[in-house]
């Protein structure tokens, strides 16, 4: 605890002081452009990864990545999307994991969680990436394994994601785009799926494009003219 109000006071000291009036306008209100879905894991930072100000991201956290499929089950995930979309007009959603995850580790021995039933419960939203693992690469053992389980689990809730109703009304109007990333903690590395190749990509900052996972959208944004 220490540690962290002296964080707070280098904050208050340092940092405020130069971003007063960024500061003074969030006060106000937000108008993140993004929303990022990420494992609760400490050594995740989105702010700091993607060097984003206050106000850039609404980021949302929870072990696994996971986001429930709709009417499955009421969880704090799904409401916090639902209010991004309908309230914050966010334009993309991205669900990123990343390497040496706990949560994949459980997938790939659920013995781990046996003594942690609401943990276990909670992973049986990601279990299509096991199940999709097992039937597809049923060699797939240890790193690579592993490695496989993190980014099946980022397409699989990406699906999970797309089940969501205002989701699908946001995408298939035009208005949302939505990314599966996995980071690599040890090299600064960051992938995306792409929905056309159906893999994982590097992506590389300067590159002209990016994977996107995104349906075409199926319905003209309206118009104020046309209201």
């Amino acid at each position: 605890m220490k540690r962290l109000i002296e964080g707070f006071e280098q904050f208050r000291n340092e940092v405020f002081p130069a971003q007063r009036e960024v500061f003074r306008k969030l006060a106000a209100g937000q108008s993140p452009s993004t929303m990022f879905i990420t494992c609760a894991d400490s050594r995740v930072m989105p702010e700091l990864m993607f060097s984003a100000q206050p106000g850039e991201l609404f980021v949302y956290r929870n072990i696994g990545n996971i986001v429930p499929p709709y009417a499955q089950h009421v969880s704090g995930v799904v409401a916090a999307i639902e209010y991004a979309v309908k309230v914050l007009k966010v334009s993309h959603i991205v669900i990123c994991g990343h390497s040496d995850c706990g949560a994949m580790k459980a997938l790939q021995h659920p013995e781990l969680v046996q003594d942690m039933p609401s943990v276990a419960a909670w992973m049986m939203h990601a279990d299509v990436a096991r199940y999709v693992v097992a039937q597809n690469g049923p060699g797939l053992q240890g790193s690579e394994g592993l490695r496989r389980l993190t980014e099946e689990n980022v397409v699989g809730q990406l699906e999970h994601l797309r089940t969501l109703p205002t989701v699908a009304a946001a995408m298939a109007s035009g208005q949302l785009r939505i990314h599966g990333w996995v980071y690599d903690i040890e090299h600064a590395g960051l992938r995306g799926f792409d929905a056309q190749e159906g893999r994982f990509v590097q992506i590389e900052p300067g590159a002209p494009g990016f994977p996107e996972a995104t349906p075409h959208a199926r319905f003209a944004v309206p118009t104020a003219s046309a209201a």
